[in-house]
């Protein structure tokens, strides 16, 4: 089965902390460039690191504008990810009825780690997450304010079918 923007989408969610928390917003990132396919003993994706896009804030003092959600984009693309690699490759890839247990590496900001998470079937699309904390792969989560607003550290991912698609 072959992934990408067109039938699936591939988010990051983020959190926030620090003594500035609420003046901060969650974040709902959306991946616009990837492919990943999942066949019977395999999974790979592959992502561009460029192309993580803001589609939604939440929390924070005021609502996030255009521009607001353009320059947290060049934020992630120049002093967080700096366009590196984003790919996965699984070692075990195992199957009970909806349910796909999946075992690899992920490879993130030029390090390699190993990474596990479940997928189930919806609608002929998997769908799923995985927690993953930036510092494992030697990223310091973003912060500002002097370090008073910081974006947890721990991020989810997440696939899903598109609604607009599926439903």
């Amino acid at each position: 089965m072959r992934l990408g923007p067109d039938n699936a989408r591939l988010t990051v969610r983020t959190g926030k902390g620090g003594a500035a928390a609420k003046a901060g917003h969650n974040l709902v990132l959306e991946v616009t460039r990837w492919s990943a396919t999942l066949g019977g003993d395999a999974a790979e994706l592959t992502a561009d690191a460029r192309s993580l896009r803001v589609r939604s804030g939440s929390g924070g003092l005021s609502p996030l504008g255009d521009e607001e959600k353009a320059g947290i984009a060049q934020t992630i693309d120049e002093e967080v990810l700096k366009g590196t690699a984003i790919a996965f490759r699984s070692t075990s890839v195992s199957r009970a009825g909806d349910t796909v247990e999946v075992s690899g590496e992920l490879e993130l900001a030029g390090r390699r780690r190993p990474l596990a998470f479940t997928l189930h079937d919806r609608d002929g699309v998997p769908e799923g997450s995985a927690r993953i904390k930036q510092t494992d792969w030697g990223m310091k989560p973003y912060s500002a304010l002097f370090g008073t607003l910081k974006v947890a550290d721990e991020v989810e991912v997440a696939i899903e079918p598109r609604s607009d698609t599926h439903g």
